[in-house]
């Protein structure tokens, strides 16, 4: 576990730990929650009972689509927040490579239950809605022509159209009325790590807090590579990483803790022990609820430390 900011040493280097690292929840070792061989017995396992769980315990919730226009056409999105208690600070919340579908749904909505106003937009909008990618999201986890055509419209996107599509997505939240005013989240996963800094550096006045899950990208040799404006950063940085992640070279890891301090940003950089790449989507072979636990904790300390939470300005 690193902690970033100013307590990083100059040249400071951040290394992953041996796979047989101390489990993440620090307890006692203990076989890891979740390794299901398909997505589909995962979703068997976990999808009724958490729902209901969910539904029977938890705050009452609206939910809806929304269509925002684009300077290239109309991006949808699902939006979230409790029925009562509002308004809520809002969190952008953006979706990994396979795209919308019920299993980000359910994350949107635990973090709208914590008293946020969640938008999950349709970043590839562009190519089709949910379930019209060109590719069989069940196909993609193994090596094959889905796989390949979802790495294909993954690749459509960069930073400037990401960043793009956010400034309209703003102007939405801003003028929802269950959206409180002030400062907003995000949080990205996988490819969307990179999209996440860039945009918390295109609108450092609008973005308080910014975590990234296995974020792949941040570090690159592209012009546009989000961590050169990093320094435009405003708010406060939560990057988490898998212990196993070929996605994420050891090298982004070695840079990552010099730039950021360089570039002033409040930080905090940890990596997962015991982890790979997806650990915190229930629906993955790769999921560990011990660390998907531990993301969940740390996002919502994070969103409450910079933002507040609706029911508690409620309660005030």
């Amino acid at each position: 576990e690193i902690a970033g900011g100013k307590q990083f040493a100059q040249g400071a280097v951040l290394r992953r730990p041996p796979t047989q690292a101390r489990p993440v929840d620090g307890n006692a070792r203990r076989p890891h929650d979740g390794g299901y061989a398909t997505e589909r017995a995962a979703l068997a396992h976990m999808r009724v009972p958490r729902l209901a769980a969910n539904r029977r315990e938890g705050p009452v919730m609206r939910e809806f689509e929304t269509e925002v226009a684009t300077a290239d056409g109309t991006l949808d999105a699902f939006v979230c927040h409790p029925e009562e208690g509002g308004p809520f600070p809002a969190v952008v919340m953006y979706m990994d490579a396979p795209g919308i579908r019920e299993e980000l749904r359910d994350m949107a909505r635990r973090i709208g239950t914590a008293g946020y106003f969640v938008a999950l937009p349709n970043l590839y909008y562009r190519t089709g809605r949910e379930g019209n990618y060109g590719f069989d999201m069940a196909r993609t986890r193994a090596d094959g022509p889905d796989r390949r055509k979802m790495f294909d419209v993954m690749n459509t996107l960069t930073n400037a159209r990401v960043v793009a599509d956010t400034e309209p997505l703003l102007a939405f939240i801003r003028g929802a009325a269950a959206a409180a005013a002030g400062p907003a989240g995000c949080v990205g996963y996988c490819m969307s790590g990179r999209f996440v800094v860039a945009a918390a550096a295109a609108y450092p006045r609008d973005f308080a807090a910014i975590a990234s899950y296995y974020g792949v990208g941040i570090v690159t040799g592209a012009d546009d590579s989000a961590h050169l404006r990093a320094g435009a950063i405003a708010g406060e940085l939560y990057l988490a990483f898998a212990s196993d992640d070929p996605f994420v070279p050891q090298e982004v890891l070695d840079r990552l803790p010099g730039i950021l301090a360089a570039a002033g940003v409040a930080h905090r950089i940890e990596i997962y022990p015991d982890t790979g790449h997806g650990f915190a989507f229930p629906a993955r072979a790769a999921y560990r609820k011990a660390a998907a636990e531990r993301h969940w904790e740390r996002m919502f300390a994070l969103f409450a430390r910079r933002l507040g939470s609706g029911f508690r300005a409620a309660a005030t």
